[in-house]
């Protein structure tokens, strides 16, 4: 089932000329050598001047240009870091890089960092395995989860080596009477979409941190004064940005909130959690161009749940751990709560605006 599901994202990602994750043979084209890069939680291929794998992986450690970075291309390899040297024989790539490219102890970007380097040598001169070496010397327990002391392959990174990750369950409360009556306010205007049963619980959290995101005010998710004296009066948010008829979303990037919008309407409102800094969810119009109900992603060898690709390996995607602040890798984080609505409200092809201002 997996392998079908990573064979539809290929061929849809190649077909855009976004994500890179097929382990097809990358041979350089006219002096030009395939680099890869991340955005979002997958990766990219760029193409650069070049035709060795010395030559790609030099490429490799110069990092993205600006106009990439702009799109929300990144990269994980340690600025500094340095190749010694790069031999490929038998189908086995081996490469020697500096102690600078395996610093550090966060372990997603160590990951990712490893991923690129090896899917950048995967095909050059035939190689289909990688040896690392750092200062020449065999690496062990330096890549979290993934043995380094033998030849690894791309193909390896992308099987996945754990399950799909199991929500726990929700805790609810007694039902209570005045719940019942701000999640009965919450559907009204569209930040709650389950059954107003009077149980506080995460879906009715989820709404009203939603709302506090719209409104602009703390973002506790909790019941204050102002959150229900705001409720008594608000208006159903509308779009931010012109459309035309149909579904589309809006991600409001200074709210952290979500638009799902049909007919000019908004459906629903949903709090997010975009971008942070330093990898930041880039503005713009983009299509979704699959959905995919387990997404694998192998720079982080993590899952994506309810994923909803719309640039490269950017999403809407479900995520354990969604704070009220700008978070993740460039998607768009969406609490257990909602993400399998909004997969259930989106088709392929469904425009999507990023708004940095609204």
């Amino acid at each position: 089932m997996q392998a079908t599901f990573l064979g539809v994202i290929s061929l849809l990602a190649l077909a855009l000329g976004l994500v890179a994750v097929a382990t097809a043979p990358a041979a350089p084209t006219r002096n030009r050598v395939p680099v890869f890069f991340l955005q979002g939680e997958q990766l990219v291929r760029v193409s650069r001047p070049g035709v060795t794998p010395a030559d790609a992986l030099r490429q490799l450690v110069s990092g993205p240009t600006r106009a990439e970075i702009k799109s929300g291309v990144r990269t994980y390899v340690p600025r500094g870091s340095q190749v010694r040297s790069v031999t490929v024989a038998g189908g086995l790539a081996t490469v020697d890089v500096s102690g600078r490219f395996a610093s550090g102890r966060n372990a997603r970007s160590l990951l990712a960092r490893l991923s690129q380097l090896v899917r950048t040598l995967t095909g050059l001169d035939g190689a289909v395995r990688v040896r690392l070496l750092i200062d020449g010397r065999t690496v062990r327990g330096v890549f979290p989860g993934v043995p380094t002391q033998s030849p690894i392959t791309f193909h390896y990174l992308q099987t996945p080596n754990k399950p799909v990750p199991t929500p726990p369950a929700p805790k609810l409360r007694p039902p209570d009477d005045h719940i019942k009556q701000i999640q009965q306010r919450l559907i009204e205007l569209g930040f709650f979409g389950g059954d107003a049963d009077g149980r506080l619980g995460p879906a009715t959290h989820n709404g009203i941190l939603a709302f506090q995101k719209w409104e602009r005010l703390q973002r506790t998710a909790g019941l204050d004064a102002r959150t229900e004296s705001r409720l008594a009066t608000a208006t159903k948010p509308a779009p931010v940005g012109q459309g035309r008829g149909g579904k589309r979303a809006e991600i409001l990037l200074d709210r952290q909130v979500a638009l799902l919008i049909k007919d000019n309407r908004v459906l629903r409102t949903i709090a997010v959690s975009t971008g942070k800094p330093s990898t930041p969810t880039p503005p713009g119009d983009y299509r979704v161009y699959a959905k995919i109900r387990r997404w694998w992603s192998t720079p982080f060898r993590e899952w994506l749940p309810y994923a909803l690709p719309f640039v490269g390996g950017i999403a809407f995607h479900e995520f354990l751990e969604v704070p009220a602040y700008p978070a993740s890798h460039g998607c768009v984080r969406q609490a257990v709560a909602v993400a399998s609505w909004t997969y259930a409200f989106a088709d392929v092809g469904m425009p999507v605006k990023v708004i940095a201002k609204s």
